[in-house]
């Protein structure tokens, strides 16, 4: 039996396997980033792709398309100045200029109620290009 919640601006829903792969990554740390795309045919958020816990900062930005829109999760593991091992999760909407105008709009509208349904998202970050999510930027918000 599955259960989607709709989101009342766009009318889409979240599919069940994107919620739990959130929470395979937030609790048992299975990945470490988590890809979203928006399947319009079935007006549902979908998992396009996921990394091994052993995956890389850059691996992750190359699993972002160059020219389509993604919603995307990276979990973040870092070494607190009191050597403190920490882990923040970070929320991506990445919309590169190159994208389509209605995929933009779909995926702003959208955003919010996606996010929400991501329990412990500690930051997010909006980019329409690379530079806005350099790992130098997502230093500076963990720390």
């Amino acid at each position: 039996m599955s259960f989607k919640r709709s989101n009342s601006l766009s009318g889409l829903t979240i599919a069940d396997d994107s919620k739990s792969t959130f929470l395979e990554l937030k609790r048992k740390k299975d990945h470490r980033y988590v890809v979203f795309k928006i399947d319009e045919k079935k007006k549902e958020v979908v998992v396009d792709k996921t990394g091994t816990p052993s995956e890389s900062y850059d691996d992750f930005l190359a699993a972002l398309p160059e020219n389509d829109c993604r919603y995307a999760v990276y979990d973040y593991d870092f070494v607190t100045s009191d050597n403190c091992q920490k882990s923040k999760i970070f929320f991506f909407a990445w919309a590169p200029s190159t994208s389509r105008i209605r995929a933009k709009m779909l995926y702003a509208t959208s955003k919010e109620n996606f996010k929400h349904e991501l329990d412990g998202v500690h930051y997010e970050i909006q980019a329409t290009d690379p530079s806005e999510m350099d790992l130098e930027v997502i230093k500076d918000r963990a720390h």
